[in-house]
Protein backbone atom coordinates (compact mmCIF):
# COMPACT_ATOMS: atom_id res chain seq x y z
CA UNK A 1 0.00 0.00 0.00
CA UNK A 2 0.92 3.40 -1.01
CA UNK A 3 -0.27 6.46 0.84
CA UNK A 4 -0.64 9.25 -1.68
CA UNK A 5 -2.31 12.67 -1.43
CA UNK A 6 -2.28 13.65 -4.88
CA UNK A 7 -4.96 16.09 -5.41
CA UNK A 8 -5.68 16.88 -1.88
CA UNK A 9 -5.67 20.16 -0.33
CA UNK A 10 -3.76 20.77 3.34
CA UNK A 11 -3.28 22.98 5.74
CA UNK A 12 -0.91 22.68 8.22
CA UNK A 13 -0.69 25.51 11.02
CA UNK A 14 2.68 25.84 13.09
CA UNK A 15 4.27 24.73 9.56
CA UNK A 16 7.09 26.98 9.64
CA UNK A 17 10.02 24.88 11.71
CA UNK A 18 10.08 21.40 13.79
CA UNK A 19 7.08 18.93 13.52
CA UNK A 20 4.84 21.07 11.05
CA UNK A 21 7.31 21.91 8.40
CA UNK A 22 8.28 18.09 8.57
CA UNK A 23 4.19 17.66 7.75
CA UNK A 24 4.02 20.25 4.96
CA UNK A 25 7.24 18.89 3.53
CA UNK A 26 6.36 15.31 3.36
CA UNK A 27 2.56 15.86 2.62
CA UNK A 28 4.18 17.84 -0.81
CA UNK A 29 6.60 15.18 -1.54
CA UNK A 30 3.39 12.76 -1.84
CA UNK A 31 0.86 15.30 -4.03
CA UNK A 32 -0.51 17.41 -1.59
CA UNK A 33 -0.93 21.20 -2.48
CA UNK A 34 -0.04 22.77 0.93
CA UNK A 35 -0.43 25.89 3.04
CA UNK A 36 1.73 26.64 5.05
CA UNK A 37 0.69 28.47 8.10
CA UNK A 38 2.40 29.86 10.79
CA UNK A 39 2.39 33.20 12.74
CA UNK A 40 6.27 33.39 13.02
CA UNK A 41 6.72 33.58 16.47
CA UNK A 42 8.96 32.81 19.69
CA UNK A 43 8.41 30.01 21.25
CA UNK A 44 5.90 31.74 23.87
CA UNK A 45 3.98 33.44 21.42
CA UNK A 46 5.39 36.74 21.52
CA UNK A 47 6.55 38.40 17.82
CA UNK A 48 5.22 37.65 14.53
CA UNK A 49 6.84 36.95 10.46
CA UNK A 50 5.83 35.64 7.66
CA UNK A 51 9.20 34.82 6.55
CA UNK A 52 9.31 31.13 8.66
CA UNK A 53 6.51 30.11 6.44
CA UNK A 54 8.01 31.28 3.43
CA UNK A 55 10.81 29.77 3.70
CA UNK A 56 8.89 26.35 3.85
CA UNK A 57 7.23 27.01 0.98
CA UNK A 58 10.17 27.61 -1.07
CA UNK A 59 11.58 24.52 -0.03
CA UNK A 60 8.14 22.69 -1.69
CA UNK A 61 8.56 24.79 -4.74
CA UNK A 62 12.29 24.08 -4.92
CA UNK A 63 11.07 20.27 -4.87
CA UNK A 64 8.58 20.75 -7.37
CA UNK A 65 5.38 21.00 -5.29
CA UNK A 66 2.63 23.29 -4.81
CA UNK A 67 2.15 25.81 -1.53
CA UNK A 68 1.72 29.07 -0.72
CA UNK A 69 2.44 30.67 2.88
CA UNK A 70 0.32 31.93 5.83
CA UNK A 71 1.30 33.63 8.34
CA UNK A 72 -2.38 34.31 10.29
CA UNK A 73 -2.34 33.38 13.81
CA UNK A 74 -4.75 30.46 14.66
CA UNK A 75 -6.26 32.55 17.02
CA UNK A 76 -7.83 35.52 14.72
CA UNK A 77 -10.90 33.54 13.78
CA UNK A 78 -11.76 36.17 11.37
CA UNK A 79 -8.68 36.09 9.68
CA UNK A 80 -8.74 32.09 9.70
CA UNK A 81 -11.57 32.30 8.24
CA UNK A 82 -10.85 34.43 5.77
CA UNK A 83 -8.05 32.40 4.93
CA UNK A 84 -9.94 29.06 4.54
CA UNK A 85 -11.83 30.91 1.77
CA UNK A 86 -8.99 32.35 0.10
CA UNK A 87 -7.76 28.65 -0.18
CA UNK A 88 -11.12 27.33 -1.33
CA UNK A 89 -10.90 30.00 -4.48
CA UNK A 90 -7.98 29.15 -5.34
CA UNK A 91 -7.61 25.50 -5.33
CA UNK A 92 -11.29 24.53 -4.74
CA UNK A 93 -11.00 22.60 -1.43
CA UNK A 94 -9.38 21.31 1.51
CA UNK A 95 -9.16 18.20 2.58
CA UNK A 96 -6.71 18.06 5.30
CA UNK A 97 -5.90 20.14 8.55
CA UNK A 98 -3.37 19.23 10.88
CA UNK A 99 -3.66 21.38 13.90
CA UNK A 100 -0.21 22.00 14.78
CA UNK A 101 0.69 25.10 16.18
CA UNK A 102 2.02 25.85 19.54
CA UNK A 103 3.04 27.97 21.86
CA UNK A 104 4.86 27.47 25.31
CA UNK A 105 4.65 28.99 29.00
CA UNK A 106 5.92 26.64 31.63
CA UNK A 107 5.77 27.68 35.28
CA UNK A 108 4.70 25.80 38.11
CA UNK A 109 0.89 26.34 39.07
CA UNK A 110 2.38 28.50 41.93
CA UNK A 111 4.19 31.21 39.57
CA UNK A 112 2.04 30.69 36.71
CA UNK A 113 -0.28 34.04 35.77
CA UNK A 114 -3.70 33.98 34.25
CA UNK A 115 -3.01 35.49 31.69
CA UNK A 116 -0.30 32.55 31.21
CA UNK A 117 -2.12 29.82 31.24
CA UNK A 118 -5.18 31.23 29.07
CA UNK A 119 -2.81 32.29 26.28
CA UNK A 120 -1.16 29.03 26.25
CA UNK A 121 -5.50 27.47 25.85
CA UNK A 122 -6.03 30.27 23.24
CA UNK A 123 -3.65 28.94 21.10
CA UNK A 124 -3.63 25.14 21.50
CA UNK A 125 -7.34 24.39 22.01
CA UNK A 126 -9.04 27.57 20.70
CA UNK A 127 -6.75 27.91 17.64
CA UNK A 128 -7.69 23.87 16.88
CA UNK A 129 -10.87 24.69 17.47
CA UNK A 130 -11.19 27.88 15.59
CA UNK A 131 -9.29 26.28 12.50
CA UNK A 132 -11.60 23.11 12.61
CA UNK A 133 -14.25 25.03 12.76
CA UNK A 134 -13.37 27.17 9.60
CA UNK A 135 -13.00 24.13 7.68
CA UNK A 136 -15.90 22.29 8.99
CA UNK A 137 -18.85 22.53 6.75
CA UNK A 138 -16.59 22.54 4.02
CA UNK A 139 -15.63 18.82 4.55
CA UNK A 140 -18.90 18.18 5.60
CA UNK A 141 -20.71 19.30 2.23
CA UNK A 142 -17.71 17.36 0.28
CA UNK A 143 -18.11 14.68 2.14
CA UNK A 144 -14.28 14.26 2.74
CA UNK A 145 -11.62 15.54 5.36
CA UNK A 146 -8.97 14.74 7.29
CA UNK A 147 -8.53 16.65 10.95
CA UNK A 148 -5.67 15.83 13.16
CA UNK A 149 -5.16 16.90 16.74
CA UNK A 150 -1.78 17.61 18.44
CA UNK A 151 -2.20 16.47 21.68
CA UNK A 152 0.56 15.61 24.21
CA UNK A 153 1.99 13.32 27.06
CA UNK A 154 1.41 16.31 29.13
CA UNK A 155 -2.28 16.17 28.20
CA UNK A 156 -2.35 12.40 28.89
CA UNK A 157 -0.37 12.05 31.78
CA UNK A 158 0.45 14.87 33.31
CA UNK A 159 3.80 16.73 33.46
CA UNK A 160 5.91 18.94 35.85
CA UNK A 161 5.49 23.04 35.19
CA UNK A 162 3.12 22.57 32.10
CA UNK A 163 -0.42 22.96 34.03
CA UNK A 164 -1.62 25.07 31.29
CA UNK A 165 -0.34 23.30 28.31
CA UNK A 166 -1.76 19.71 29.11
CA UNK A 167 -5.18 21.44 30.33
CA UNK A 168 -4.83 22.65 26.63
CA UNK A 169 -3.87 19.17 25.00
CA UNK A 170 -6.23 16.85 27.03
CA UNK A 171 -9.25 19.86 26.13
CA UNK A 172 -7.51 18.72 22.16
CA UNK A 173 -8.43 14.78 22.20
CA UNK A 174 -12.02 15.77 24.33
CA UNK A 175 -13.34 18.07 21.07
CA UNK A 176 -11.54 15.31 18.95
CA UNK A 177 -13.23 12.68 20.15
CA UNK A 178 -16.65 14.21 19.71
CA UNK A 179 -16.21 15.37 15.89
CA UNK A 180 -15.21 11.67 15.25
CA UNK A 181 -18.64 11.48 16.02
CA UNK A 182 -20.29 14.14 14.82
CA UNK A 183 -18.04 13.58 11.13
CA UNK A 184 -18.44 10.35 10.97
CA UNK A 185 -21.29 10.28 8.54
CA UNK A 186 -19.65 12.97 6.27
CA UNK A 187 -16.01 10.84 6.17
CA UNK A 188 -15.14 13.99 7.75
CA UNK A 189 -12.31 11.54 10.48
CA UNK A 190 -10.40 13.49 13.12
CA UNK A 191 -7.45 11.94 15.38
CA UNK A 192 -4.76 13.03 17.21
CA UNK A 193 -0.97 12.78 17.55
CA UNK A 194 0.91 12.89 20.95
CA UNK A 195 4.79 13.44 19.31
CA UNK A 196 7.82 12.93 21.45
CA UNK A 197 10.00 15.16 19.17
CA UNK A 198 12.95 17.43 19.27
CA UNK A 199 11.78 20.79 18.29
CA UNK A 200 12.38 24.42 19.47
CA UNK A 201 9.79 23.35 22.11
CA UNK A 202 11.62 20.53 23.49
CA UNK A 203 15.28 21.42 22.93
CA UNK A 204 16.00 22.32 26.78
CA UNK A 205 13.52 19.87 28.35
CA UNK A 206 15.49 16.62 27.63
CA UNK A 207 19.23 15.48 26.90
CA UNK A 208 20.85 16.09 23.75
CA UNK A 209 21.40 12.52 23.34
CA UNK A 210 17.86 11.47 23.51
CA UNK A 211 16.68 14.62 21.69
CA UNK A 212 19.15 13.24 18.57
CA UNK A 213 16.88 10.06 18.21
CA UNK A 214 13.33 12.29 18.10
CA UNK A 215 13.72 13.73 14.91
CA UNK A 216 10.27 15.65 13.65
CA UNK A 217 10.55 12.42 10.93
CA UNK A 218 10.06 10.10 13.29
CA UNK A 219 6.67 11.46 14.23
CA UNK A 220 5.75 12.58 10.56
CA UNK A 221 4.48 8.39 9.37
CA UNK A 222 2.13 8.34 11.90
CA UNK A 223 0.75 11.91 11.05
CA UNK A 224 0.39 11.29 7.56
CA UNK A 225 -1.55 7.91 7.92
CA UNK A 226 -3.93 9.91 10.52
CA UNK A 227 -4.75 12.06 7.62
CA UNK A 228 -4.81 9.30 5.38
CA UNK A 229 -7.84 8.07 3.40
CA UNK A 230 -7.47 5.61 5.27
CA UNK A 231 -7.47 6.78 8.64
CA UNK A 232 -9.62 5.46 11.30
CA UNK A 233 -11.55 7.96 13.34
CA UNK A 234 -11.44 8.64 17.11
CA UNK A 235 -7.88 7.29 17.41
CA UNK A 236 -4.67 8.90 19.80
CA UNK A 237 -1.04 7.73 18.56
CA UNK A 238 1.68 8.23 20.49
CA UNK A 239 4.99 8.55 18.04
CA UNK A 240 8.66 9.40 18.07
CA UNK A 241 12.21 7.97 18.13
CA UNK A 242 10.90 4.97 16.09
CA UNK A 243 8.03 3.88 18.42
CA UNK A 244 4.46 4.19 17.92
CA UNK A 245 1.54 3.30 20.15
CA UNK A 246 -2.30 4.22 20.81
CA UNK A 247 -3.29 6.03 24.11
CA UNK A 248 -6.76 5.32 25.62
CA UNK A 249 -9.01 6.62 28.06
CA UNK A 250 -10.05 3.08 30.16
CA UNK A 251 -12.81 2.17 32.17
CA UNK A 252 -11.99 -0.53 35.16
CA UNK A 253 -14.77 -3.07 35.62
CA UNK A 254 -14.92 -1.58 39.59
CA UNK A 255 -17.94 -2.73 41.61
CA UNK A 256 -21.62 -2.24 41.81
CA UNK A 257 -23.20 -1.67 45.08
CA UNK A 258 -26.62 -1.19 46.48
CA UNK A 259 -28.06 1.54 48.19
CA UNK A 260 -26.75 0.86 51.58
CA UNK A 261 -23.34 0.64 50.18
CA UNK A 262 -22.97 3.75 48.58
CA UNK A 263 -21.16 5.73 50.84
CA UNK A 264 -17.19 7.11 50.74
CA UNK A 265 -16.31 4.16 53.39
CA UNK A 266 -16.83 1.76 50.75
CA UNK A 267 -14.72 3.53 48.41
CA UNK A 268 -12.44 3.96 50.46
CA UNK A 269 -12.46 0.52 51.88
CA UNK A 270 -13.01 -1.05 48.08
CA UNK A 271 -10.69 1.19 45.88
CA UNK A 272 -7.83 -1.43 45.36
CA UNK A 273 -10.66 -3.43 43.45
CA UNK A 274 -12.16 -0.21 41.93
CA UNK A 275 -9.12 0.70 40.25
CA UNK A 276 -7.86 -2.92 39.38
CA UNK A 277 -6.86 -2.64 35.90
CA UNK A 278 -7.78 -6.59 34.96
CA UNK A 279 -11.24 -6.73 32.11
CA UNK A 280 -10.83 -2.60 31.84
CA UNK A 281 -12.86 -1.34 28.82
CA UNK A 282 -12.75 1.47 26.38
CA UNK A 283 -15.75 2.87 25.99
CA UNK A 284 -16.62 4.42 22.02
CA UNK A 285 -18.48 7.34 23.56
CA UNK A 286 -19.60 9.00 26.84
CA UNK A 287 -22.42 7.37 26.72
CA UNK A 288 -20.85 3.61 27.20
CA UNK A 289 -19.39 5.09 30.48
CA UNK A 290 -22.53 5.46 31.69
CA UNK A 291 -23.73 2.47 30.07
CA UNK A 292 -21.20 0.89 31.87
CA UNK A 293 -22.44 1.93 35.40
CA UNK A 294 -25.94 1.49 34.65
CA UNK A 295 -25.80 -2.11 33.58
CA UNK A 296 -23.12 -3.33 36.35
CA UNK A 297 -20.25 -3.76 33.24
Amino acid sequence: MSIRFDNRVAIVTGAGGGLGRRYALDLAARGAKVVVNDLGGARDGSGSSATAAEAVVEEIRAAGGEAIASATSVTDADAIFAMVEEVKAKWGRIDILINNAGILRDKTFTKMTLEDFRLVLDVHLMGGAICTKAVWDLMREQAYGRILMTTSSSGLYGNFGQANYGAAKLGLVGLMKTLALEGAKYDVRVNSVAPLAATRMTEDLMPPELLARMGPETVSPASLYLVSEEAPTGVVLNAGAGGFEAAHVTITKGIHVGAEAMTPETVAERIAEIRDRAGETVPETGAGQAQAALGGG
